[in-house]
């Protein structure tokens, strides 16, 4: 059963900037370092929308946060598409932008298995019912108590505080497998 959590937007046009990672052509630590070149690409392409202007020299400013920002929010959407993806799939890990005038929507869809799922839907309960700025706070907490923490959902969360971002999640079982799941995650950011 196909299920939506959080801000996750489905009346998108069908024109979008899209990427396709092949999980099994190159190993693990390699699409590692992948991920930031593919996050910077895409943090410099849509940067290109949003030129500085000569009359306002804040604007250089403006498109320097926007593309770090972008970046950021990009690599950590591959980051977790890449570390979650299931090892046995041959389905492409997908990763895509849409600029709808003052809103850039990044997403990446990944396939995992249902007990990940189980796990992500958990974290993703308890960002959705709690405030975001304790949570932030309670984890960095944890984190200095314990460094070997996970601290699963610390990348959301950074993305909500620091980018003041709307995240959602799309999670469709793949039939006929249905061990196998796609997830979805897309973040909204205004620009």
């Amino acid at each position: 059963m196909r299920q939506i959590f959080g801000d996750f937007r489905e009346d998108l046009p069908e024109k979008c900037l899209m990427i396709s990672f092949s999980p099994c052509s190159v190993p693990l630590q390699q699409r590692w370092c992948n991920n930031g070149l593919a996050a910077d690409f895409v943090a410099n392409y849509l940067a290109t929308f949003f030129p500085p202007s000569e009359d306002d020299p804040k604007s250089v400013q403006r498109q320097a946060n926007l593309k770090s920002a972008i970046s950021y929010i990009a690599n950590e959407l591959l980051e977790n598409a890449t570390k979650f993806h299931d090892e046995t799939s041959t389905l492409p890990i997908q990763f895509g932008t849409y600029l709808l005038q003052n809103l850039v929507i990044l997403f990446a869809t990944n396939c995992t298995s249902s007990s990940v799922v189980h796990k992500l839907e958990s974290v993703i309960e308890t960002l959705i019912n709690s405030d975001p700025e304790e949570l932030y706070i309670q984890h960095l907490e944890n984190l200095a108590e314990d460094e070997n923490s996970m601290n699963s959902g610390l990348g959301f969360l950074t993305i909500i505080q620091d980018y003041l971002a709307k995240i959602g999640w799309k999670i469709e079982p793949l039939q006929p497998d249905y061990n196998l799941v796609l997830v979805t995650t897309m973040v909204q950011i205004t620009v």
